[in-house]
C-alpha cells in the first residue's frame, strides 16, 4: 500500500478561526455578486449581462439597417464568448431591453412576442428575433472600434470584451436600473431624454449651477408607462440625497358609457404606475368588490389594444366617482410608491450619488472617452498624413524613385536605398513600393494633394480639440444637442401638486387632466388658449387678468422685429408662442398627428394657468398613449370654427401628395382618434391647413419653385377619411417640400432661404398652373448651396417664427419684409449671424 501524504509535517498549514475565514469568503463573494452581476456602472449605466449582449449584437453586425436574427443566436454567442451563466438569465435580460414598458428608451429592437404588461411571457427564444436599436447603435457602440475605452480578457482567456461601453448618453438614467446585490440595492428610476441633454450641457456651462435651477430643467422621472407623480418631496430627497420615496398614480378620466339598461358613469384608465402588472390589478381589483371592501362599482373590463390602455370601471347609480379613485388609490396599486435608490458602481465601489454627482460622473467618463477618441484619431491622421507625404516626395522625384525601382535587385534593395539617398522613413518607402502605377496620373495626383490638404485641416482641428479643453466641451455639447434633435420625445409622466392631489382628487375629465366633467347644459367659460413652437399648451380665463404672450407682442412691433419672447417649457428650454386663440370652455380644438389620426381635445380639459410663468403641459399629453410613441407626432393643430360646413382640411404629406377633407369628417372625431389621411409606408404628413372653396394653394419646393392652383372641385376633388391623396407636384431629384399656402388670389406669401435671404412676393406674379405640374421659380439664390426653407402665407400683422441650426428662434415682422418679384433673393435677414442656417419657418398667429 502506498505511503500517504503527511501534509501536517510539511509545516504549510496555517491555522485560522473560522470566523475570520467565513468573513472574507463572504466579503469576497459579496463584492463578486455587486460588480460583476448585480449593480450597474456609472459610466455607461449597464450591468455585465446587458453590457456583454449589446457588445456581442454588435460583433454579429446585427445593426439597425440588417435584418434581424433569431434571439438563440445572440444567446448562444453572449454564453459562449462572454457570459458563462444561464441561458434563460440572458434570454431575460435580452426581452427586458426589447420591452417599451420596461425601458424609457430600448435598446434592441424585436421581431415577435416579447411579453406584455399583463406579464404574459414572452415566446421562446427560437421563435423570436432582435437587432439593435437605433439609440444604442449610435449612443453606446458607435465609438467601440476607436479606442476609448479599455478591454480586457473574457472568462477563458480567447476573446476580449470592453470594461464598459463608449456611451455617449447616460443610461442609467435614461431607463434606469433595479438590482439586488448583497447588502445594498439600486432602483434608478427612468428619464426624459431631452431633459437629461439639457441637464448636462447646463452643468458643462455652469458647473456651479443651483440644485434649484436643476431641477427645473430635470423636474423627476419620466416612467415608459407614463402616469402621475404627486408631489416632488420624494423627487428632491432622491435628487439631493441619492435615496427618496417617489409616488406615483396612474391616469384616470370619467366617461359616460352605455351600461346593461342605461348609461353610466365610468372611471377609465388609461395609464398605470411603472411596473403595476395591468391583469393583477384588475383581478385584485374585483377582488375587493366581491368582497365588500370597495363599493360602488357595476362592473370592470378590460378594453385594452394596440392603441394603449383601456380598463373601464362602470359606477353604480348615484355614486361618488371621487369616493371609489379615492379608493383604488387607497387600497389597490393604482397608487404605488417608487423607492428610489440612486446606486451605481464608481471606479468599480458602490457609490450612493445625488442626480448631480451622476451627471458629473457621466461628464467626466465623456471627456475622458472623447480625449481618448480624438487621440486615436490624431495617431490615425499623423499616420496616414506621413505616407501621403512620402508618396507626394515620391512622385516630386519621379525619376530618381523609378531608376532606384529599376536598378534594385529587389524588394528589400530597393526599400534600403529609398530610405537612404531620398530619407524616407521605413514606413513611406514601404508604402512607395506598393504604390499602383495609377498613382502617377495627373488626377491621382490632383487626388493625392487633395488628401494631403483634408488630413492637414483635421490634423489642425483634431490638436485644437486636444489642447483646449473649451473646443472640446464645444464637440461634446454639439453631439448631446444632435442626440437629443434625434431621440428626444416628449414628456410622458406628469408631475402633479401633492397640495392640489390630495384636497380635491377630483375625477378628470375626458382628455385626463384635472377639470371635472361638466353637463350638457354648462355655459362656455371665456378663455385664452396658446400654443407654443415645442408642442406645448396652456389655458387661463381672458378675464384672470392675465396676458398671453401673443398678445402682448402684438402690442410692440418693436419687439416683434427683434428675439421673440420666450416662456420656459417643462424641460427648461425657450419655447415660442405660436398661436393664441380668444375662446370659450365649450369649444374644441383638433390636434393632427404626423401618421394621418385626428384627436378632438375640448378646450375645459386643457389644465388651467393661474400665473404667466406657470408650466405649460405638451400637447401630446392630452392625447392617448398610441399617439404619443412617436417623437414629435403633432403635425398641426388648429381651433375648429364654430360652423363646419362650407371648411375643408387640406393635407400635404412628406412624400408629395395633397387631399381636400371636409372638415365635418374629422371635427366628429372622438378623444381615440380617427384616420384623416391613409399614408404609404415611409410617409408622413407635414401641413394640415383649413381651406374654403375660391382660395388658392400654393406649394413650394427646396429648390424655390412654387406651384399656384385653384381650391375647386376639379384641382382638389374631395376625398374620403382613408384615402391616400392626389400626387401635389413633380418634384426634382434631391428636392423636397418644404411649405404649404392658402391666399385669397391677391394674397402674398413670404420667402425664406436657407441662407437667410427673406421677401414677400404678390401671388398673381405666379402663374396659375395645374395640380401635378412643375410649377414657376419663384426664387433665385444668390448662393449655389441655398436652398429655400420655408414658405409662409404673409398676413401684415402676423410674425414670422425662424429656427436656425444653432437653436436659436427669431421672430420677424412680416411688415418688415419687402414686397420684391419672382426674379429677386430678396434681403438677408440682419438677426443672422455669420454661416447660420435657417432650418424652419413657421407663422406665429394671435387672434
Amino acid at each position: 500500500m502506498a505511503n500517504q501524504l503527511n501534509l501536517l509535517s510539511t509545516g504549510q498549514v496555517i491555522s485560522t478561526p473560522l470566523h475570520t475565514e467565513m468573513q472574507q469568503a463572504y466579503l469576497e463573494y459579496a463584492m463578486s455578486v455587486i460588480v460583476g452581476r448585480a449593480l450597474p456602472d456609472i459610466r455607461d449605466g449597464l450591468k455585465p449581462v446587458h453590457r456583454r449582449i449589446l457588445y456581442a449584437m454588435h460583433e454579429l453586425g446585427l445593426t439597425p439597417d440588417r435584418p434581424y436574427r433569431k434571439c438563440a443566436r445572440v444567446v448562444g454567442d453572449v454564453l459562449g464568448k462572454y457570459h458563462p451563466h444561464g441561458d434563460q438569465a440572458v434570454y431575460d435580460a435580452m426581452v427586458r431591453m426589447i420591452q417599451d414598458f420596461s425601458c424609457r428608451y430600448p435598446l434592441l429592437d424585436g421581431h415577435g412576442n416579447f411579453g406584455s404588461i399583463d406579464n404574459d411571457p414572452p415566446a421562446a427564444m427560437r421563435y423570436t428575433e432582435t437587432r439593435l436599436a437605433a439609440v444604442a447603435h449610435e449612443s453606446l457602440l458607435s465609438e467601440i472600434d476607436k479606442a476609448t475605452v479599455d478591454f480586457i480578457d473574457n472568462f477563458d482567456n480567447s476573446q476580449q470584451e470592453p470594461v464598459v461601453l463608449p456611451a455617449q448618453l447616460p443610461m442609467l438614467l435614461l431607463n434606469g436600473c433595479s438590482g439586488i446585490a448583497v447588502g445594498m440595492a439600486t432602483n434608478v428610476p427612468p428619464h426624459n431624454l431631452t431633459e437629461v441633454v439639457d441637464g448636462l450641457i447646463a452643468l458643462i456651462d455652469k458647473p456651479q449651477l443651483s440644485d434649484e435651477k436643476l431641477f427645473e430643467i430635470i423636474p423627476g422621472p419620466d416612467f415608459p408607462t407614463g402616469g402621475e407623480i404627486v408631489g416632488s418631496e420624494g423627487i428632491r430627497d432622491a435628487y439631493t440625497k441619492g435615496r427618496g420615496t417617489i409616488p406615483v398614480r396612474g391616469v384616470v378620466h370619467s366617461e359616460t358609457v352605455a351600461g346593461r339598461r342605461m348609461r353610466r358613469t365610468a372611471l377609465v384608465v388609461t395609464e398605470l404606475p411603472f411596473q403595476v402588472n395591468k391583469a393583477n390589478w384588475i383581478e385584485k381589483v374585483a377582488n375587493l368588490v366581491n368582497h365588500g371592501q370597495i363599493e360602488g362599482i357595476a362592473d370592470i373590463r378590460d378594453e385594452s389594444d394596440r392603441e394603449g390602455i383601456r380598463v373601464v370601471i362602470e359606477l353604480k347609480r348615484e355614486t361618488d366617482p371621487q369616493a371609489v379613485l379615492r379608493q383604488l388609490y387607497k387600497q389597490t396599486p393604482l397608487q404605488v410608491n417608487f423607492g428610489a435608490i440612486f446606486l451605481a458602481l464608481v471606479g468599480n465601489q458602490p457609490r450612493q450619488l445625488s442626480l448631480r454627482e451622476t451627471l458629473q460622473e457621466f461628464l467626466k467618463f465623456r471627456e475622458e472617452a472623447l480625449t481618448r477618441r480624438y487621440t486615436h484619431e490624431l495617431e490615425q491622421t499623423q499616420q496616414r498624413l506621413h505616407l501621403v507625404s512620402g508618396l507626394r516626395q515620391a512622385i516630386a522625384n519621379l525619376d530618381r524613385t523609378i531608376d532606384i525601382l529599376r536598378q534594385a535587385a529587389d524588394g528589400s534593395t530597393a526599400k534600403a536605398t529609398l530610405q537612404s539617398e531620398l530619407e524616407f522613413s521605413e514606413e513611406q518607402a514601404q508604402a512607395i513600393l506598393a504604390m499602383p502605377l495609377r498613382r502617377l496620373t495627373a488626377l491621382e495626383q490632383h487626388n493625392l494633394q487633395k488628401e494631403f490638404d483634408e488630413l492637414t485641416q483635421k490634423q489642425e482641428q483634431l490638436q485644437k480639440l486636444l489642447s483646449d479643453r473649451q473646443e472640446l466641451l464645444k464637440a461634446l455639447k454639439k453631439e448631446l444637442r444632435a442626440l437629443k434633435r434625434k431621440y428626444g420625445n416628449p414628456r410622458r409622466t406628469q408631475i402633479v401638486d401633492a397640495a392640489a392631489a390630495d384636497a380635491s382628487e377630483t375625477v378628470p375629465g375626458g382628455s385626463g387632466k384635472t377639470s371635472p366633467e361638466p353637463t350638457d347644459s354648462e355655459e362656455g367659460e371665456e378663455s385664452t388658449i396658446e400654443l407654443t413652437y415645442k408642442g406645448y399648451i396652456r389655458r387661463f380665463a381672458s378675464d384672470s387678468g392675465e396676458e398671453s404672450s401673443g398678445s402682448r407682442r402684438q402690442k410692440s412691433k418693436k419687439t416683434a422685429s427683434k428675439s421673440a419672447v420666450r416662456p420656459r417649457s417643462p424641460q427648461g428650454d425657450r419655447d415660442l408662442p405660436l398661436q393664441t386663440y380668444q375662446t370659450t370652455t365649450d369649444r374644441e380644438l383638433l390636434a393632427i398627428t404626423a401618421d394621418g389620426k385626428a384627436y378632438s381635445v375640448r378646450v375645459r380639459d386643457i389644465p388651467k394657468s393661474h400665473g404667466r410663468h406657470q408650466r405649460s403641459t405638451p400637447l401630446i399629453q392630452l392625447l392617448p398613449p398610441a399617439a404619443q410613441k412617436e417623437p414629435q407626432a403633432i403635425a398641426s393643430s388648429l381651433l375648429l370654427p364654430d360652423t363646419t360646413t362650407e371648411s375643408y382640411l387640406l393635407i400635404l404629406t412628406y412624400q408629395g401628395r395633397i387631399k381636400r377633407l371636409p372638415l365635418l369628417e374629422a371635427a366628429s372625431s372622438s378623444s381615440r382618434g380617427i384616420t384623416v389621411c391613409k399614408l404609404k409606408s415611409g410617409d408622413r404628413l407635414i401641413s394640415v391647413q383649413t381651406c374654403q372653396l375660391g382660395e388658392q394653394v400654393l406649394l413650394a419646393t427646396s429648390g424655390g419653385r412654387i406651384l399656384r392652383f385653384e381650391v375647386d372641385d376639379t384641382q382638389l376633388p374631395i376625398r374620403g377619411r382613408t384615402a391616400q391623396g392626389d400626387m401635389a407636384l413633380r418634384l426634382r431629384k434631391k428636392e423636397k417640400l418644404v411649405g404649404m399656402a392658402t391666399v385669397p388670389p391677391h394674397g402674398d406669401i413670404a420667402l425664406i432661404s436657407a441662407a437667410g435671404y427673406a421677401k414677400r412676393l404678390p401671388v398673381n406674379l405666379l402663374r396659375l398652373a395645374q395640380r401635378g405640374s412643375i410649377g414657376t421659380q419663384a426664387f433665385h439664390f444668390p448662393h449655389k448651396n441655398d436652398t429655400l426653407a420655408g414658405m409662409v402665407a404673409a398676413h401684415r400683422q402676423e410674425t414670422l417664427v425662424i429656427t436656425t441650426d444653432r437653436d436659436r428662434h427669431l421672430s420677424v415682422a412680416m411688415d418688415s419684409l419687402a414686397v420684391d418679384n419672382p426674379d429677386s433673393s430678396g434681403d438677408r435677414l440682419q438677426q443672422l449671424q455669420e454661416s447660420e442656417r435657417v432650418v424652419s419657418v413657421l407663422l406665429a398667429h394671435h387672434g
